[in-house]
């Protein structure tokens, strides 16, 4: 099976390194096996 990216945008408004983002972004990647979900990194961006 290959890999899936998700992504989910959600309110931030806070500071991150010196920086004010309003939203922050979360990237899974993952590959979806018979019995379990694995995930094989997160990506995470602010903007």
């Amino acid at each position: 099976m290959g890999r899936l990216l998700y992504r989910y945008n959600h309110p931030f408004g806070s500071e991150w390194q010196n920086q004010y983002y309003a939203i922050k972004q979360v990237a899974p990647v993952i590959r979806e096996e018979e019995t379990e979900i694995v995930v094989i990194t997160v990506y995470t961006f602010f903007f």
